[in-house]
């Protein structure tokens, strides 16, 4: 068993036989799987793939057919919500892929394409502009790309410029009905791909921050929060990732102060931003640090419905429908608080689509590793969004944000796709600061 070294500790990295020990085996969580019901085979459902896990604590070899259900498997994390007995699979299937990683060599080819995009491209400034620079010259140039390479870049984000990149480091001023005033400080951690992809996204959350009185400051040291490593069974390079941010954000405050909260507007981000206490739990440097840091760590949606709302000042027209990010409702558990925000904007019209919670198929670069499966729960998931009527479909993560539009692209009806913060911002008049 592979084990790597946290600290001065090692730890394994593998399912605990107590978090195995609590899946009864009831077959609840069958029909909460996306895979399950799309497949209807036992060995892609949560019941199966723990059966599996089992197998393997117990000393069965990995085999080529384990990694294939594994890896099939969205992390969605619906079977959570779905469990009577509080399986916390999300923990199961991320330290499975974790022990598959340690355990098997991949070919050279997957092994260069992973370092690349894991140890570089993310985490890396320099890195991630020039990735967008060149996927904003194909854009641009509108070129046609042939078979596969043509298919991933229909589902590959659109570049925005400016980046955000500017934005980091920087400190925004609340607005208040007092000058120099502020009700809340806040840090903002802008993300990796985002600042390239959603930089847009980035500043209206700024922005409608700053509308609810809150000073935001933007962590000069702040790198990719790890959820994508996490999820691909890389949980050392996202430990890394987890100590840069940790100690971004204190250096900060034994410099300047605490902070009210530590936002992030991705909700797959969030998920794993909040178990970085679970992440470095063996970690004797870190431990202590990483527990103060997810206690002041949240959803931009669940800190803004849970301080007191400013008035917009204008009505924002439209017929709406939410899609909950897995990672958000399942995950963290919020699902009001969009709904509450959404429900306070003026001239907004809020239809509830059937299904809401389940999973759009993008879940991190699923989509790109597992095409065909994503497509068809895409195609699900717009004929609900199709029902309500809604001209704009709202959601609270990137992720989310890039899969909806391109089923608009398939199987839509021309609907605008938005995160909450976005419609938020369309309430408010305040531009951020230059």
């Amino acid at each position: 068993m592979a084990a790597s070294e946290i600290g001065s500790v090692k730890t394994v990295d593998a399912p605990r036989q107590a978090d195995l020990d609590k899946c009864v085996h009831c077959g609840l969580c069958l029909n909460a799987c996306p895979t399950y019901r799309e497949l209807h085979v036992e060995m892609d459902s949560p019941r199966g793939r723990i059966y599996q896990m089992v197998q393997v604590a117990a000393g069965a070899p990995i085999t080529e057919s384990y990694v294939e259900h594994i890896d099939l498997c969205l992390a969605c994390r619906a079977c959570e919500t779905a469990c009577p007995s509080g399986v916390e699979y999300g923990r199961l299937v991320e330290a499975a892929r974790a022990d598959i990683e340690n355990r098997t060599r991949r070919p050279w080819s997957s092994r260069i394409l992973r370092h690349v995009v894991f140890e570089n491209v993310l985490p890396g400034r320099f890195a991630t502009r020039l990735a967008a620079i060149g996927l904003g010259a194909i854009q641009a140039l509108r070129l046609k790309l042939p078979g596969r390479l043509g298919e991933l870049m229909s589902l590959a984000p659109k570049v925005e410029r400016p980046f955000f990149y500017s934005s980091i480091g920087r400190v925004f001023a609340g607005h208040t009905d007092v000058p120099g005033e502020r009700k809340y400080r806040v840090a903002f951690l802008s993300g990796c791909i985002a600042n390239v992809c959603f930089a847009r996204l980035n500043e209206a959350t700024v922005r409608v921050l700053q509308d609810h009185g809150c000073e935001v400051t933007i962590p000069a040291q702040q790198t990719c929060c790890g959820a994508l490593h996490v999820h691909a069974g890389l949980r050392d390079s996202a430990r890394r990732l987890a100590r840069q941010n940790i100690d971004a954000v204190l250096s900060l405050e034994r410099a300047t102060g605490d902070f009210d909260a530590i936002i992030t507007n991705a909700a797959g981000c969030g998920s794993t931003l909040k178990e970085y206490d679970e992440l470095l739990d063996h970690d004797a440097e870190y431990a202590d640090r990483a527990r103060g840091f997810v206690a002041r760590m949240r959803d931009v949606t669940e800190f803004l419905a849970s301080i007191e709302p400013n008035a917009p000042v204008r009505e924002v027209r439209a017929v709406v429908t939410y899609q909950d990010s897995c990672h958000l409702a399942h995950g963290q558990r919020i699902r009001s608080a969009p709904r509450e925000l959404l429900r306070r904007v003026p001239g907004l019209v809020f239809k509830e689509m059937a299904m809401a919670d389940s999973c759009c198929g993008s879940a991190g670069i699923y989509n790109v590793v597992h095409t065909d499966m994503s497509m068809a729960l895409l195609e699900k998931k717009m004929a609900a969004i199709n029902a309500t009527g809604a001209d704009r479909i709202v959601t609270a993560n990137p992720g989310c944000m890039l899969q909806l539009r391109a089923g608009v692209e398939r199987w839509g009806r021309g609907q605008r796709v938005s995160h909450v913060v976005e419609i938020l911002d369309e309430a408010f008049s305040v531009t951020i600061d230059k």
